[in-house]
This record gives C-alpha cells, structure tokens and sequence, in this order.
C-alpha cells in the first residue's frame, strides 16, 4: 500500500512540473531551444527592452549603421564584432562590444578629429578572489561624441581590462 502511495506521488509530482515548465519562455520557442541571437531579424530594437543603466542586447530604435567603408577595425582581434551605427543625430555611436564572465564592456572616444573618431573599447576587470563563468555577451555599448560622426571614419581599437 505504501508503494503504491509513493508511485501516486511521484506521478503527481511529475505531472505538476511538466505542466510548468516552459511557461518561462517567449510564446513559440519550443522546449529546450537557445533564445533567438540578439541580431537576428525580428527582435524588438526598442529601447524600452532593456531599462536605463543595464546591458543592452539590441540596438536602440531609430539607429543608422555605420557603412563598413567608414570603419576601421583592423586592430580588433579577429573574433571581435563590427557593428556600429550613429543615433541622436549623429552625436552617439551605438557599438556591439564583447565581454565575458564577471566583465563589462567599455567604450569611450579617445580622439575626435575632422576626418576620423577613436573609439577605446576595454572591459572592467573582475575582482580578486571572484569566480566568474565563461560565458562571452555581445552587448551594445553607448559613445557619445563632441560632434555628429557625418562622414567621419570609426577607429575601433581595444585595450586590457581595467
């Protein structure tokens, strides 16, 4: 008789936990699929998808890509994403960086000149003592520039994390 009682609890159990799963999951992605990358045609670009002051995964709505005669990322690693656009008329370049573990992508404008804007990619440094994954995220990374890029070329570089 208690056997028979665990096998009706178990079962039970089972079946309340099957019923549940998933429900976590954008409608249409089925069991046990990777989410859709954050380039791929179809994801929302709103800004509201990603709050103030968190990484964001999609590039901002209204952005304009930067043609890729206009970006010099010839001192990037060979792994290292190339996509940049211009927002807010030109005077912010949205760039998709690379961070991994317990890091967080960076980027400033080293050097504004008329004919081309250094942008100084580089990640925070994970603290001592802490464990971190090894996981690698392709954020998009904010750059406010002096001036609207116009035809101004991109300089991609990166430095060590700080």
């Amino acid at each position: 008789m208690r056997y028979s009682a665990k096998v009706a609890g178990t079962a039970a159990l089972l079946l309340m936990a099957t019923a549940c799963a998933g429900h976590d999951r954008p409608t249409g992605t089925p069991a046990g699929s990777v989410p859709a990358s954050p380039t791929q045609p179809g994801l929302p670009t709103s800004p509201s998808a990603n709050p103030p002051g968190k990484p964001r995964l999609t590039v901002p709505e209204g952005s304009t890509p930067v043609p890729a005669d206009k970006i010099d990322a010839t001192a990037l690693p060979a792994s290292y994403p190339r996509e940049v656009w211009t927002g807010n008329g030109g005077t912010v370049l949205d760039i998709r960086a690379q961070e991994g573990g317990c890091g967080h992508a960076l980027g400033e404008a080293a050097e504004q000149t008329a004919d081309h804007v250094v942008v100084d990619l580089s990640e925070t440094k994970a603290q001592t003592g802490q464990m971190c994954t090894m996981d690698i995220r392709y954020p998009v990374i904010s750059v406010p520039l002096a001036a609207p890029l116009d035809g101004r070329t991109v300089v991609l570089k990166t430095t060590p994390p700080r």
